[in-house]
């Protein structure tokens, strides 16, 4: 593997599939990213690693550098935070079994929101959504969305979440997800990185966030993303600084679901603040 530049890569390692809420195939990302100019990439699709051995064999064919990766759904604070595993040993069972434990409640979820949707005129949500899935285990709001609007309820996905499947909405279903610690745990024991996906999605207060990466830090949390497709240049200067003062590494990635629905293709976001430890640094033998 060549010697990968500090810290100007291009690496995008935070995107999604048809394997879990993404529109396109792994092989389909991994032209995409290399028509780009992504020089890392990695697949990072929610609570699944299904799409692992076909990524990392589109990569290979493309000569693009790659990292197995997922994204663990985790319930911290009442609220639901994401946390991206990144250059783990997608063979491991306990990583496995975490994942098929975690992917375990989503059907019943997404029942109960089938269920608040038609109480507001909206029927046949479950099955439409589960056309756009394809496994209920991996049924989720983005799926419902995608069917609202194909049904003409709403006239794009951010649309139909604004009205219907955030908190106090009719469609929005809490659901407990992993612990963090057993999140950060499954990745860190399959001799992965585990990274906090774009932190100010969440909604924190300043005490609720500095527990979270604290007690991350504490389970062997290792790397923050700073530039992401959800962050503004102001938010990826603060987390930048979150990161130095946690002393955490930095990673990358557009969170790319589909060309039709994500503000942020893959490749396309800025380079990471050059004080920053690039959380390649710390995989750079685990690149295939």
């Amino acid at each position: 593997m060549k010697t990968l530049p500090h810290p100007q890569l291009n690496a995008d390692l935070h995107c999604h599939s048809v394997v879990s809420d993404g529109t396109l195939p792994p092989e389909e990302l991994a032209r995409r990213a290399h028509a780009n100019g992504v020089e890392l990439w990695a697949l990072t699709d929610h609570d699944e690693i299904g799409g692992q051995e076909r990524a990392l064999a589109a990569a290979r064919a493309l000569r693009l550098p790659y990292l197995t990766g997922t994204e663990i759904s985790v319930t911290f604070a009442n609220h639901t935070v994401h946390i991206v595993g990144l250059g783990f040993d997608h063979h491991n069972s306990d990583l496995a079994q975490g994942l098929r434990k975690t992917r375990g409640g989503r059907e019943e979820r997404a029942r109960e929101m089938a269920d608040g949707l038609a109480k507001v005129g909206i029927h046949g949500a479950f099955e439409g959504a589960l056309r756009f899935a394809g496994n209920p285990e991996l049924i989720s709001r983005t799926h419902f969305a995608r069917f609202m609007v194909e049904t003409g309820v709403c006239q794009d996905t951010s649309e139909v979440f604004r009205r219907f499947l955030t908190e106090n909405k009719p469609g929005f279903v809490p659901h407990r997800w992993a612990n963090l610690r057993d999140a950060v745990s499954w990745i860190t024991g399959a001799g992965g990185v585990a990274v906090i996906a774009h932190p100010a999605r969440y909604g924190f207060t300043p005490n609720e966030e500095y527990a979270l990466f604290t007690e991350f830090k504490n389970h062997g949390g290792q790397a923050v993303e700073v530039v992401t497709g959800s962050h503004s240049a102001a938010e990826a200067q603060r987390y930048a600084s979150t990161a130095l003062e946690f002393a955490l590494a930095a990673s990358r990635g557009s969170d790319f679901h589909s060309p039709d629905e994500s503000h942020t293709d893959l490749g396309t976001l800025p380079f990471l603040p050059g004080q920053l430890t690039p959380v390649w640094e710390l995989l750079a033998d685990r690149i295939q």
